[in-house]
């Protein structure tokens, strides 16, 4: 996700959250890792499906 719409995302909810400026800054940044860890997960999973070459054993 890009990093504006995840900034102006985590922003919307931490003020429509959060009561207080100790608390809407918390909510800011929990709502802003978790949109960071879900655009990671596709590349997470492409990383997994790797070809890995065979190596043979000649004796």
């Amino acid at each position: 996700m890009n990093s504006f719409f995840k900034t102006i995302i985590a922003g919307w909810g931490a003020k429509k959250l959060g009561g207080g400026c100790l608390s809407t800054i918390l909510i800011f940044v929990l709502i802003y890792v978790a949109l960071g860890q879900c655009s990671r997960t596709p590349q997470r999973t492409a990383a997994l499906h790797k070809t890995v070459p065979v190596i043979e054993n000649r004796q």
